[in-house]
């Protein structure tokens, strides 16, 4: 006997039971990014490994240990997508959507990369990716965090996420700050562990963003990027925070927040959360007007950000109301050769008349007691009993499967308006 297939590691089947916690969020998500103008765009799975090469930098992580590379049958080097701010770029570049334009996009989906797996942390995971271009003032850094508040708002999750901000400067700014670093961390070299050391030659600002706690000491000594900050990054910065503390938006300022990827200046911003252990980080984003021009487009601004939809869907409460909505509010019960005919005719009459009813039907035969169990395993809030009386009769039997309301009989005629009341 041939062994099970087994799904990938760190790729999850999402279950029956699980898609409806899905459905809302994806619901509330496209709700909100209608509410501020934001359109959706939609983006291969497939790029060219080059794109990822150029924008994310061939010596992050990502590149270097993490993509899914593979070689197509014309010899081109291809990469299932790690993120989703290149590809956004390259549809819009590649359709001419952004010089001397603004706009405001959307998308959601997998991505893919090769991590260890863990909770919060997958091999293939979905993110839902926020892009503006063509505004380079503090204006649209806020809206987009404004538009991040509304999303937890209306998940019901205002109280377990926090807003950490910092400014990274212009690319000129951050080099000048980098041979500081570097001078830095050289003369505590000793106290750095093997990661730090390998980033102080690649990236070193990732060093700021260790987890290591035996790090903190060092890093809390480390130069601080603000110090070579003109007065135009100054300024970008300050208008962001008086734009936020005008809306009422919480935050800390972190010093030593920085992005993993090497395109992003001056915001940077992350939405953590305590309740998912190490993998905090629920949203991310921040401006990156200088990736444009690796990609061979003309200069422009840019800022967004991604957020992790399974750690969003993990931190939602009483999940399982969601798997309760989506659960049929009628089950329909035919025995008898006439009712079997009779109800398929039935059923699609009543989709006809009430087109958010959620109806179920019974398949596969069987006796009333066998279909009433499949009646009450759905979930269903009352079972319509046709037998081949009531098909002649034009009536329908009404049984409550989740009160102790008594077995009822209505006129067909009667059905729409009593199914009204419980959709």
């Amino acid at each position: 006997m041939a062994e099970n297939i087994q799904a990938i590691r760190g790729m999850h089947d999402i279950l029956p039971d699980q898609t409806p916690r899905w459905h809302h969020v994806e619901a509330v998500l496209r709700r909100v990014m209608a509410a501020y103008g934001y359109r959706e765009i939609r983006m291969p799975l497939v790029e060219k490994t080059e794109l990822f090469k150029r924008s994310i930098g061939e010596v992050t992580d990502i590149v270097e240990k993490e993509m899914y590379t593979f070689e197509d049958r014309n010899g081109d080097s291809l990469t299932l997508r790690p993120e989703g701010t290149a590809g956004c770029l390259r549809a819009c570049l590649e359709h001419g959507l952004i010089h001397n334009q603004a706009h405001r996009l959307w998308y959601a989906g997998p991505m893919f990369r090769h991590e260890r797996p863990q909770k919060g942390r997958y091999r293939q995971f979905h993110q839902l990716g926020v892009e503006a271009y063509g505004m380079p003032g503090p204006d649209i850094d806020a809206e987009l965090i404004l538009l991040c508040r509304r999303l937890w708002r209306e998940l019901g999750l205002g109280h377990k996420l926090e807003l950490q901000l910092n400014s990274l400067g212009t690319a000129e700014e951050r080099l000048a700050y980098r041979a500081k670093l570097v001078e830095y961390f050289r003369a505590h070299y000793e106290q750095l562990d093997e990661d730090s050391r390998r980033r102080l030659e690649t990236n070193p600002l990732r060093i700021l963003d260790s987890k290591n706690p035996e790090l903190r000491e060092v890093i809390e000594g480390a130069p601080v990027l603000a110090e070579e900050f003109g007065e135009e990054s100054k300024a970008h910065f300050q208008g962001l925070l008086e734009r936020l503390d005008e809306a009422g938006v919480a935050y800390g300022v972190n010093p030593r927040l920085v992005r993993g990827l090497d395109y992003y200046c001056r915001t940077v911003f992350e939405w953590v959360t305590q309740e998912l252990g190490a993998q905090g980080t629920v949203c991310a984003g921040g401006r990156y007007d200088g990736l444009i021009e690796q990609l061979g487009g003309k200069g422009s601004a840019a800022v967004g950000f991604a957020l992790g939809m399974e750690r969003l869907i993990d931190l939602l409460d009483e999940p399982e109301r969601f798997e309760a909505a989506a659960q049929p509010h009628a089950y329909l019960i035919s025995v008898g050769g006439l009712a079997e005919r009779k109800a398929v005719a039935l059923a699609e009459s009543l989709r006809d008349a009430l087109p958010s009813l959620r109806l179920q039907e019974h398949r596969g035969g069987g006796g009333f007691k066998s279909q009433f169990k499949r009646a009450d395993k759905s979930g269903a809030q009352v079972a319509l009993i046709l037998g081949d009386d009531e098909a002649r009769d034009l009536t329908i039997g009404i049984k409550h499967l989740r009160t102790d309301a008594g077995q009822t009989t209505l006129a067909q005629a009667e059905l729409v308006s009593f199914l009204q009341t419980l959709i």
